[in-house]
């Protein structure tokens, strides 16, 4: 099996060698691959010290005292018996959510022993971060960390093929044969999604209904974790609010469409749980009259995205068989699933260093209906995006808005090769990465 390599990989090797370097604080959902990143990047040091806060509780205690991190490190150190020191040692906080203390003491290793490489990351970290009003900001340096962006899936099954796509553009299209290929294995990726344990499963087997199996045992474990940390919010609730994101995402979140039990008052902080623990991505309104993006959004407008878009056709039981060999067009839903990979790969493949933003824009009148899924900044310009499912389409809202806005130019994101047609750029939807800023 070829390797899975990760982007992220190029900013932790920058942070090893960063002169002013501070803690590390590895964000993201659960099994997204922060711990199997952390260890590859362990390899490169003398000495790798890794501790389980869920797996050792007893280590807890050493965090409950004044915070005297050479201690603490010293005490480390001789319980695993592993030399820690500067330069030398990765020493690695796994699931350090279960231990609050050790989140607060990453600060004082950015004064007390800024020479030693210290990471840490967890599942749910978002919630453990939310209940600490100030954990060290300017002493600890976060990265976001995702599921495989398609490139990363493509460069694990077909590694020859990403520099190929790079390279293409609209004055230089993928050659057919290419094209072709890039769009099956787009097809592939947008059923089973990016999860790590997933992707390596599909790799080595080829097997979707096992891919599916893992992808319902993900669910199945973070339908878990919501019992474990929020028990002041039902579980059932939460199932509801995640089945409901799938079911309504790729158009505006609405919450009396969520169960027709719960009011808003409940439902409201189930989907904030929801997007601090990293399963949904809220995409904001915005006028779109002027930069930046972020300061003309409308907050009760907003569409919802899922983490994944494996996790989304599994919670919406989407039938494999049907999308695989009927032709792409004919799927009922193509335009969601489209829509929505979309939308969740501009999330991903934003900088690691902050967390990602995106945007969209809806006018919704009696005289005029129109949308853009998707808004970005790219070289201090708007960029409106529509996706298309197939290679087909109507344009009406996109000239609209270029119009409206006087924009000079937009991107189509489709199953087409690379072109232009009048201001709009034709960009395939498995060169997503070519467009994020």
């Amino acid at each position: 099996m070829n390797e899975l390599k990760r982007h992220i990989a190029y900013d932790l090797e920058h942070w090893r060698n960063s002169s002013n370097r501070k803690a590390l604080l590895i964000r993201g959902a659960r099994q997204v691959g922060k711990t199997y990143s952390v260890r590859k990047l362990g390899k490169k040091f003398q000495h790798f010290l890794e501790i389980n806060f869920e797996d050792h509780k007893g280590i807890h205690q050493l965090f409950d005292a004044d915070m005297d991190v050479s201690k603490i490190i010293q005490n480390l150190a001789v319980q695993f018996d592993v030399p820690v020191i500067p330069q030398k040692t990765l020493v690695f906080f796994d699931e350090i959510q279960a231990c609050p203390n050790a989140i607060r003491s990453l600060r004082y290793f950015y004064e007390k022993l800024p020479d030693l490489h210290i990471v840490a990351a967890g599942s749910l970290l978002e919630l453990a971060l939310a209940e600490i009003p100030s954990f060290g900001v300017g002493r600890i340096q976060s990265m976001f960390m995702y599921p495989l962006t398609f490139q990363e899936f493509l460069a694990a099954i077909h590694p020859t093929l990403p520099p190929v796509i790079e390279i293409s553009n609209i004055n230089n299209p993928l050659p057919p044969n290419l094209h072709s290929l890039a769009v099956e294995y787009f097809k592939t990726y947008q059923v089973i999604g990016g999860m790590p344990e997933v992707v390596v499963e599909f790799i080595n087997s080829g097997d979707y209904l096992r891919c599916n199996q893992l992808l319902d045992n993900l669910i199945q474990s973070f339908q878990t974790d919501f019992a474990k940390y929020r028990k002041h919010v039902p579980t059932a609730t939460l199932q509801n609010i995640l089945h409901s994101i799938a079911i309504q995402a790729g158009g505006k979140f609405i919450y009396q469409r969520t169960a027709p039990e719960l009011d808003i008052k409940t439902i409201k902080p189930a989907l904030n749980l929801l997007l601090l623990a990293g399963l949904a991505y809220k995409v904001p309104h915005t006028s779109a009259s002027g930069l930046p993006l972020g300061g003309q959004i409308n907050p009760k407008m907003f569409k919802v995205l899922p983490l994944d878009s494996g996790i989304y056709q599994r919670l919406l039981g989407l039938k494999l068989g049907d999308y695989l060999l009927q032709d792409h067009i004919q799927l009922i839903n193509k335009g969601a699933l489209a829509e929505i990979t979309a939308g969740i790969q501009l999330m991903h493949h934003q900088s690691p260093l902050l967390q990602p933003q995106l945007h969209y824009w809806h006018r919704e009148s009696r005289s005029s209906h129109a949308e853009i899924d998707y808004v970005i900044q790219q070289k201090g310009r708007i960029v409106p995006l529509e996706v298309k499912a197939g290679t087909k389409g109507q344009m009406q809202s996109m000239f609209l808005f270029l119009k409206e806005k006087r924009l000079s130019r937009g991107i189509r994101l489709s199953l087409e090769n690379f072109g232009q047609i009048e201001s709009i750029d034709i960009i395939p939807l498995y060169a997503i990465s070519s467009v994020v800023p």
